[in-house]
Protein backbone atom coordinates (compact mmCIF):
# COMPACT_ATOMS: atom_id res chain seq x y z
CA UNK A 1 0.00 0.00 0.00
CA UNK A 2 1.34 3.11 -0.92
CA UNK A 3 0.37 6.75 0.48
CA UNK A 4 0.53 9.84 -1.27
CA UNK A 5 2.83 12.25 -0.08
CA UNK A 6 1.83 15.42 1.47
CA UNK A 7 1.56 18.50 -0.83
CA UNK A 8 1.82 21.84 0.79
CA UNK A 9 0.43 24.85 -1.25
CA UNK A 10 2.11 28.44 -0.63
CA UNK A 11 0.40 31.40 -1.87
CA UNK A 12 2.13 33.30 -4.32
CA UNK A 13 2.82 36.85 -3.99
CA UNK A 14 1.54 39.56 -6.53
CA UNK A 15 4.61 40.45 -8.75
CA UNK A 16 5.40 43.84 -7.99
CA UNK A 17 5.39 46.11 -10.85
CA UNK A 18 8.37 47.59 -11.99
CA UNK A 19 8.56 51.24 -11.79
CA UNK A 20 8.86 53.27 -15.43
CA UNK A 21 11.43 55.17 -16.15
CA UNK A 22 10.85 58.34 -15.04
CA UNK A 23 8.23 57.44 -12.61
CA UNK A 24 8.04 59.11 -9.30
CA UNK A 25 7.66 57.45 -6.38
CA UNK A 26 4.60 57.92 -3.80
CA UNK A 27 6.60 60.02 -1.21
CA UNK A 28 8.25 62.25 -3.71
CA UNK A 29 4.65 62.68 -6.07
CA UNK A 30 3.58 63.81 -1.94
CA UNK A 31 6.18 66.12 -1.63
CA UNK A 32 5.57 67.34 -4.86
CA UNK A 33 2.60 68.45 -4.54
CA UNK A 34 2.61 69.85 -0.97
CA UNK A 35 5.49 71.94 -2.54
CA UNK A 36 2.98 73.20 -5.14
CA UNK A 37 -0.08 73.89 -2.67
CA UNK A 38 2.40 75.71 -0.36
CA UNK A 39 3.65 77.89 -3.60
CA UNK A 40 0.38 78.69 -4.57
CA UNK A 41 -0.81 79.47 -1.39
CA UNK A 42 2.38 81.89 -1.16
CA UNK A 43 1.21 83.26 -4.67
CA UNK A 44 -2.03 84.21 -4.03
CA UNK A 45 -1.99 84.95 -0.67
CA UNK A 46 -0.88 88.82 -1.47
CA UNK A 47 -3.64 89.64 -3.95
CA UNK A 48 -6.13 87.81 -1.76
CA UNK A 49 -4.85 90.35 1.12
CA UNK A 50 -5.55 93.48 -1.11
CA UNK A 51 -8.79 92.20 -2.09
CA UNK A 52 -10.31 91.80 1.65
CA UNK A 53 -8.30 94.88 3.02
CA UNK A 54 -9.95 97.07 -0.05
CA UNK A 55 -13.43 95.89 1.38
CA UNK A 56 -12.31 96.93 5.07
CA UNK A 57 -13.26 99.88 6.58
CA UNK A 58 -10.63 102.28 7.36
CA UNK A 59 -10.52 101.07 11.22
CA UNK A 60 -9.69 97.40 10.29
CA UNK A 61 -7.06 98.42 7.46
CA UNK A 62 -4.37 97.40 9.28
CA UNK A 63 -6.15 94.19 11.41
CA UNK A 64 -6.73 90.34 10.41
CA UNK A 65 -10.22 90.62 10.53
CA UNK A 66 -10.74 90.10 7.11
CA UNK A 67 -14.28 89.61 6.98
CA UNK A 68 -16.14 92.30 9.47
CA UNK A 69 -17.80 95.08 8.13
CA UNK A 70 -17.46 94.09 4.81
CA UNK A 71 -18.00 97.78 2.30
CA UNK A 72 -17.41 99.08 -0.80
CA UNK A 73 -16.94 102.42 0.64
CA UNK A 74 -13.30 102.69 -0.44
CA UNK A 75 -14.14 101.94 -3.99
CA UNK A 76 -17.04 104.59 -3.91
CA UNK A 77 -14.50 107.55 -2.53
CA UNK A 78 -11.87 106.62 -4.55
CA UNK A 79 -13.81 107.47 -7.84
CA UNK A 80 -15.85 110.05 -6.04
CA UNK A 81 -13.00 112.34 -4.32
CA UNK A 82 -9.79 111.44 -5.95
CA UNK A 83 -8.97 111.69 -10.24
CA UNK A 84 -8.79 108.00 -10.18
CA UNK A 85 -11.00 107.98 -13.82
CA UNK A 86 -8.51 110.62 -15.18
CA UNK A 87 -5.27 108.54 -14.30
CA UNK A 88 -7.55 105.45 -15.92
CA UNK A 89 -8.42 107.24 -18.74
CA UNK A 90 -4.15 108.76 -19.17
CA UNK A 91 -3.02 104.97 -18.76
CA UNK A 92 -5.42 103.30 -20.99
CA UNK A 93 -4.26 105.67 -23.60
CA UNK A 94 -0.11 105.75 -23.00
CA UNK A 95 -0.44 101.77 -22.57
CA UNK A 96 -2.90 101.50 -25.73
CA UNK A 97 0.11 103.55 -27.81
CA UNK A 98 2.88 101.71 -26.66
CA UNK A 99 1.21 98.28 -27.49
CA UNK A 100 0.24 99.23 -30.90
CA UNK A 101 3.33 100.87 -31.78
CA UNK A 102 5.52 98.75 -30.03
CA UNK A 103 3.88 95.51 -31.70
CA UNK A 104 4.35 96.95 -34.84
CA UNK A 105 7.94 98.34 -34.90
CA UNK A 106 8.88 94.89 -32.63
CA UNK A 107 7.42 93.01 -35.58
CA UNK A 108 8.97 94.53 -38.73
CA UNK A 109 12.24 95.23 -37.27
CA UNK A 110 12.10 90.87 -35.74
CA UNK A 111 11.34 90.61 -39.28
CA UNK A 112 13.54 92.95 -41.30
CA UNK A 113 16.68 90.94 -39.19
CA UNK A 114 15.41 87.86 -39.47
CA UNK A 115 15.21 88.09 -43.67
CA UNK A 116 17.77 90.64 -45.20
CA UNK A 117 20.77 91.54 -44.92
CA UNK A 118 21.90 94.69 -44.48
CA UNK A 119 24.88 97.12 -43.20
CA UNK A 120 24.84 97.66 -39.41
CA UNK A 121 22.98 94.46 -39.24
CA UNK A 122 25.15 93.13 -36.88
CA UNK A 123 25.52 96.31 -35.05
CA UNK A 124 21.78 96.65 -34.73
CA UNK A 125 21.59 93.26 -33.07
CA UNK A 126 23.85 93.89 -30.71
CA UNK A 127 22.21 97.95 -29.75
CA UNK A 128 19.10 95.87 -28.91
CA UNK A 129 20.73 92.85 -27.15
CA UNK A 130 23.04 95.97 -25.09
CA UNK A 131 20.32 98.03 -24.29
CA UNK A 132 18.52 95.90 -22.10
CA UNK A 133 22.01 95.60 -19.53
CA UNK A 134 20.89 99.08 -18.31
CA UNK A 135 18.94 99.14 -15.18
CA UNK A 136 16.18 102.35 -15.17
CA UNK A 137 17.24 104.09 -12.62
CA UNK A 138 20.61 104.79 -14.70
CA UNK A 139 18.46 105.76 -17.50
CA UNK A 140 15.70 108.49 -15.80
CA UNK A 141 18.04 111.11 -16.10
CA UNK A 142 19.40 111.22 -19.59
CA UNK A 143 16.34 110.18 -21.10
CA UNK A 144 14.16 113.45 -19.22
CA UNK A 145 17.05 115.89 -20.54
CA UNK A 146 16.21 114.56 -23.74
CA UNK A 147 12.53 114.84 -24.03
CA UNK A 148 13.01 118.30 -21.91
CA UNK A 149 15.04 119.88 -24.98
CA UNK A 150 11.94 118.67 -27.33
CA UNK A 151 9.18 119.73 -25.13
CA UNK A 152 7.57 115.92 -24.05
CA UNK A 153 7.59 116.75 -20.28
CA UNK A 154 4.50 116.25 -19.01
CA UNK A 155 3.36 114.96 -21.98
CA UNK A 156 2.15 111.15 -23.19
CA UNK A 157 3.47 111.39 -26.60
CA UNK A 158 6.88 111.25 -24.07
CA UNK A 159 5.98 108.58 -21.72
CA UNK A 160 5.00 106.42 -25.01
CA UNK A 161 8.22 107.24 -27.07
CA UNK A 162 9.98 106.24 -23.12
CA UNK A 163 8.06 102.68 -22.98
CA UNK A 164 9.04 102.25 -26.16
CA UNK A 165 12.75 102.29 -25.90
CA UNK A 166 12.22 99.85 -23.00
CA UNK A 167 9.76 97.36 -24.61
CA UNK A 168 10.85 97.25 -28.68
CA UNK A 169 14.53 95.72 -27.98
CA UNK A 170 13.46 93.01 -26.29
CA UNK A 171 10.42 92.12 -28.37
CA UNK A 172 12.24 92.78 -31.86
CA UNK A 173 14.89 90.15 -30.34
CA UNK A 174 12.10 87.88 -29.51
CA UNK A 175 10.12 88.32 -32.66
CA UNK A 176 13.16 88.03 -34.57
CA UNK A 177 13.55 84.26 -33.06
CA UNK A 178 10.30 83.30 -33.79
CA UNK A 179 10.32 84.38 -37.64
CA UNK A 180 13.52 82.15 -37.63
CA UNK A 181 11.23 79.17 -37.05
CA UNK A 182 8.72 79.93 -40.09
CA UNK A 183 10.25 78.39 -43.17
CA UNK A 184 11.79 81.03 -45.92
CA UNK A 185 9.83 78.95 -48.51
CA UNK A 186 6.50 80.98 -47.14
CA UNK A 187 8.73 84.14 -48.51
CA UNK A 188 9.24 82.57 -51.70
CA UNK A 189 6.35 81.78 -52.58
CA UNK A 190 4.61 85.37 -51.80
CA UNK A 191 7.18 86.72 -54.01
CA UNK A 192 6.59 84.27 -56.63
CA UNK A 193 3.07 85.92 -56.97
CA UNK A 194 3.94 89.17 -57.25
CA UNK A 195 4.22 90.45 -53.60
CA UNK A 196 6.14 93.17 -51.99
CA UNK A 197 8.52 92.45 -49.10
CA UNK A 198 6.11 94.43 -47.37
CA UNK A 199 3.35 92.44 -48.86
CA UNK A 200 4.68 88.64 -48.11
CA UNK A 201 5.26 90.27 -44.75
CA UNK A 202 1.90 91.77 -44.08
CA UNK A 203 -0.26 88.87 -46.12
CA UNK A 204 1.41 86.11 -45.21
CA UNK A 205 4.11 85.80 -42.38
CA UNK A 206 2.01 88.25 -39.80
CA UNK A 207 -0.68 85.47 -39.16
CA UNK A 208 1.57 82.70 -38.74
CA UNK A 209 3.23 84.99 -35.85
CA UNK A 210 0.38 85.31 -33.28
CA UNK A 211 1.99 83.71 -30.76
CA UNK A 212 4.71 86.10 -30.78
CA UNK A 213 2.50 89.07 -31.32
CA UNK A 214 0.28 87.85 -29.00
CA UNK A 215 3.46 87.75 -25.73
CA UNK A 216 5.04 91.20 -27.95
CA UNK A 217 1.41 92.85 -26.99
CA UNK A 218 1.64 91.71 -23.43
CA UNK A 219 4.64 92.83 -22.76
CA UNK A 220 4.80 96.13 -24.11
CA UNK A 221 1.19 96.30 -22.11
CA UNK A 222 2.68 95.45 -19.10
CA UNK A 223 5.64 97.44 -19.66
CA UNK A 224 3.47 100.77 -20.03
CA UNK A 225 0.18 99.75 -17.67
CA UNK A 226 2.66 99.46 -14.33
CA UNK A 227 5.85 101.10 -14.90
CA UNK A 228 6.28 103.41 -11.66
CA UNK A 229 9.82 105.40 -12.24
CA UNK A 230 9.27 107.05 -15.57
CA UNK A 231 5.66 108.39 -14.62
CA UNK A 232 6.70 109.78 -11.58
CA UNK A 233 9.47 111.48 -12.88
CA UNK A 234 8.01 112.41 -16.28
CA UNK A 235 4.47 113.75 -15.36
CA UNK A 236 3.25 116.16 -12.53
CA UNK A 237 -0.16 117.41 -11.66
CA UNK A 238 -3.25 115.40 -10.81
CA UNK A 239 -4.71 115.78 -14.29
CA UNK A 240 -1.60 114.22 -15.97
CA UNK A 241 -0.64 111.26 -13.48
CA UNK A 242 -1.06 107.79 -14.30
CA UNK A 243 -2.46 104.95 -12.20
CA UNK A 244 1.33 103.96 -11.19
CA UNK A 245 1.79 108.06 -10.15
CA UNK A 246 -1.57 108.48 -8.68
CA UNK A 247 -1.05 105.51 -6.21
CA UNK A 248 1.42 107.82 -4.65
CA UNK A 249 -0.97 110.12 -3.56
CA UNK A 250 -2.03 107.66 -1.09
CA UNK A 251 1.31 107.28 0.64
CA UNK A 252 3.09 110.62 2.44
CA UNK A 253 5.50 110.66 5.07
CA UNK A 254 3.00 110.37 8.01
CA UNK A 255 1.35 107.33 6.78
CA UNK A 256 -0.57 105.14 4.09
CA UNK A 257 -4.39 104.90 3.18
CA UNK A 258 -4.47 101.67 2.92
CA UNK A 259 -8.34 101.67 1.83
CA UNK A 260 -8.19 103.68 -1.18
CA UNK A 261 -5.01 102.54 -2.27
CA UNK A 262 -5.86 98.78 -2.11
CA UNK A 263 -8.82 99.65 -3.95
CA UNK A 264 -7.20 101.29 -6.86
CA UNK A 265 -4.46 98.25 -6.94
CA UNK A 266 -7.31 96.13 -7.83
CA UNK A 267 -9.19 97.96 -10.48
CA UNK A 268 -5.60 98.54 -12.19
CA UNK A 269 -5.21 94.75 -11.99
CA UNK A 270 -8.42 93.89 -13.71
CA UNK A 271 -7.38 95.28 -16.81
CA UNK A 272 -3.45 93.56 -16.71
CA UNK A 273 -5.56 90.54 -16.07
CA UNK A 274 -7.58 91.00 -18.79
CA UNK A 275 -5.10 91.42 -21.41
CA UNK A 276 -3.00 88.49 -19.98
CA UNK A 277 -6.02 86.31 -20.55
CA UNK A 278 -6.66 87.63 -23.83
CA UNK A 279 -3.04 87.11 -24.72
CA UNK A 280 -2.82 83.73 -23.17
CA UNK A 281 -6.14 82.31 -25.54
CA UNK A 282 -4.34 83.66 -28.75
CA UNK A 283 -1.04 82.43 -27.51
CA UNK A 284 -2.53 78.69 -27.54
CA UNK A 285 -4.73 78.94 -30.49
CA UNK A 286 -1.63 80.20 -32.48
CA UNK A 287 0.41 76.83 -31.17
CA UNK A 288 -2.49 74.86 -32.05
CA UNK A 289 -2.75 75.84 -35.90
CA UNK A 290 0.51 76.22 -36.02
CA UNK A 291 1.19 72.50 -34.84
CA UNK A 292 -1.96 71.08 -37.05
CA UNK A 293 -0.52 72.70 -40.22
CA UNK A 294 3.07 71.64 -39.40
Amino acid sequence: MTTAAPTTTTARRPARRPRRRGERSPVASVALHLTLIAASVIAVFPVLWVLLTSLKPAQYATTTDFFKETTFENYTNLIRDTEFLTWFGNSVVIAGLTTVIGVFVSATTGYAVSRFRFPGKRGLMWTLLITQMFPVAVLIVPIYNIMSSIGLINQPAGLVITYLTISVPFCAWMMKGFFDTIPREIDESGQVDGLTPFGTFWRLILPLAKPGLAVTAFYSFITAWGEVAYASAFMVGDENLTLAGGLQKFVNQYGAQWGPMTAASVLIAIPAALVFLFAQRHLVTGMSAGAVKG
